[in-house]
């Protein structure tokens, strides 16, 4: 009797609707069980929540008789599961995420909220995501140049090495491509002999600073670190900045780091990438390198006193305030774009800019004018009060 009451604990809340109600009780079961899961996160008050539900509800049952385990459509009442929808940044409704393997996937869904659309992003997800062949010409013809490619060589898709890029590649497919040769009949001199490790190299895009291949010497068997590899070359240190990927940049929670240059400023753009991936390689967790064209984004530059005639400025956005690298030229001397960054980390940007420079010390023996940063910008793109608001929640 206690096997069934713990079961019916753990098991979907709904085992006959199309789209399950997920709580704290099942809901790391239940993504854990399934390849994918597409969460529609709903607060009951919010209208928009009302208005998608049965689209969701409709949408989902198109895979009804997908095989079990393949897909599940789920939902959360943010609310009740407040646990839930704070570990995954919830701060809107309806929000909907796809899980994959029990990872939360990177982008959350943006497209159009038809039955139509929401059918077509699941069914694309569903798709295999690396290209396969057998044949030299068809794999360089399917080469895309202009994005950041994996070229691997395999001698057997069925290895465990093979499955984990295919794993790994369903994470990164929207930022990057996955080109695969298999054989070593086919690819003589490149694929891998019988007992021999495969090869992957990632070709950057053309339009990349340094467009060298770099090769992968790890372990292709060990899952985890392949996948950071990917990461780390997919997805760069140093992105760029526009005005349709911003709101999706803030929602990844790190203060902006941003080089406001000209559109065919190519030389400043070099020299902060490379004073990034010099000084800054262990801060991608705790900040977000990114690339602006200061002509578009004129509206931070002039909250910085700054104008189009100043570029390329360099600045923070802590999503509080916004901080000035004084000089531009001051990037070439060793540490100081590094000390910038731990600076904001420990207050002390803010704190001097409050009080003058640590410690605060002035010849009149007075403490300096408390004073105000200028505001932050990218703040307002963030889900927040002013959009939208009922009850200090807010919905899209």
């Amino acid at each position: 009797m206690l096997r069934w009451l713990i079961l019916l604990l753990v098991l979907p809340a709904s085992l006959t609707a199309e789209v399950v109600s997920l709580s704290s009780q099942n809901f790391e079961q239940t993504i854990q069980s399934n390849e994918l899961v597409f969460v529609n996160f709903y607060a009951d008050w919010c209208r928009f929540s009302q208005m998608l539900k049965p689209i969701f509800l409709e949408a989902s049952e198109k895979f009804k008789d997908a095989a079990p385990g393949k897909i599940m459509w789920a939902s959360v009442d943010a609310d009740k599961n407040n646990d839930i929808a704070t570990k995954y940044h919830v701060n809107k409704y309806p929000t909907l995420k796809l899980f994959r393997n029990g990872e939360v996937t990177k982008r959350e869904y943006r497209s159009s909220r038809s039955v139509e659309a929401l059918s077509a992003y699941i069914n694309k997800q569903m798709e295999v995501t690396v290209q396969k062949f057998t044949e030299r010409n068809a794999l360089q013809a399917a080469h895309n140049p202009e994005k950041g490619t994996f070229i691997g060589y395999f001698n057997d898709e069925n290895s465990v090495e093979y499955k984990n890029l295919l794993k790994v590649a369903l994470f990164y497919r929207d930022e990057c491509e996955f080109i695969v040769g298999i054989g070593e009949l086919n690819f003589p001199g490149e694929a891998p002999g019988l007992g021999q490790q495969p090869k992957l190299v990632f070709q950057p895009s053309n339009k990349a600073i340094n467009p060298s291949q770099v090769p992968f010497s790890g372990d292709f068997a060990t899952y985890e670190y392949l996948k950071q590899w990917v990461a780390d070359k997919c997805v760069p240190l140093v992105r760029e900045i526009t005005f349709q990927n911003a709101e999706e940049l803030t929602e990844e929670g790190l203060p902006f780091m941003i080089l406001f240059k000209k559109a065919d400023d190519v030389v400043s753009e070099k020299v902060y990438t490379d004073a990034i991936l010099r000084e800054l390689p262990d801060q991608r967790k705790a900040i977000n390198c990114l690339v602006g064209d200061g002509t578009i984004f004129k509206h931070p530059l002039s909250h910085l006193g700054k104008s189009e005639s100043d570029l390329p400025v360099i600045a923070i956005d802590s999503f509080r305030h916004m901080y000035l690298f004084k000089n531009f030229e001051d990037i070439n001397v060793p540490g100081k774009l590094r000390q910038f960054v731990l600076d904001l980390h420990s207050g002390k940007l803010h704190r001097e800019f409050h009080h003058g420079p640590d410690p605060v010390t002035f010849q009149t023996g007075n403490q300096a004018p408390d004073t105000e940063p200028p505001p932050s910008t990218f703040e307002k793109l963030k889900p927040q009060s002013s959009r939208y608001t009922i009850l200090d929640k807010t919905e899209l």
